[in-house]
């Protein structure tokens, strides 16, 4: 089984992430429980993400990985995808926001602002504390979950994950 790094993993020694049991699906995909059944794991629709972004799950089904780059939302796995499993019109609604974690080095006092600097949507904003710091914060509204904000970071601090709809807080 070969395993696929990312370049900013394989220089940092990471040979190998946990991996979760799926990741997050492409915004093509249909509602989970349908898109299990009807998947069949062909595997059509990474080679044709010209993000690069879609890699396969253990179970041969489409999962982003984000360190490799963002989602366009092209719509092009769709294109491919025989078994309907990811479609262009049907799709469920995309609730994926980024969301940063306590590790990221602005948190801890370092000047880093690399996240918000990759953000084509200017969703990530500094908010400046009184102790001098420049605190992130995710401007849901912006957000399109596309994961541009991931790989950039130093010490994967940014995730994206699906939220609940109707949930509208900051991170």
């Amino acid at each position: 089984m070969s395993v696929e790094l990312a370049r900013r993993d394989l220089f940092r020694g990471r040979l190998a992430r946990a991996a979760k049991p799926h990741g997050l699906r492409p915004p093509t995909a249909i509602e989970e429980a349908r898109f299990l059944t009807l998947c069949d794991g062909c595997a059509a629709c990474a080679p044709a993400c010209p993000e690069k972004v879609i890699r396969l799950d253990g179970d041969r089904r489409p999962a982003l990985r984000f360190e490799h780059g963002e989602c366009s939302f092209c719509g092009a796995c769709a294109d491919v995808c025989p078994s309907d499993a990811l479609v262009r019109i049907g799709v469920r609604a995309w609730t994926a926001k980024a969301e940063i974690a306590g590790r990221c080095l602005a948190v801890g006092g370092v000047h880093c602002r690399t996240c918000g600097d990759a953000c084509p949507r200017a969703a990530i904003r500094f908010a400046p504390r009184a102790d001098g710091r420049f605190l992130p914060i995710v401007v849901d509204d912006a957000c399109n979950g596309c994961g541009a904000c991931v790989a950039p970071c130093p010490v994967d601090a940014v995730i994206v994950k699906e939220r609940p709809e109707g949930r509208g807080e900051a991170a």
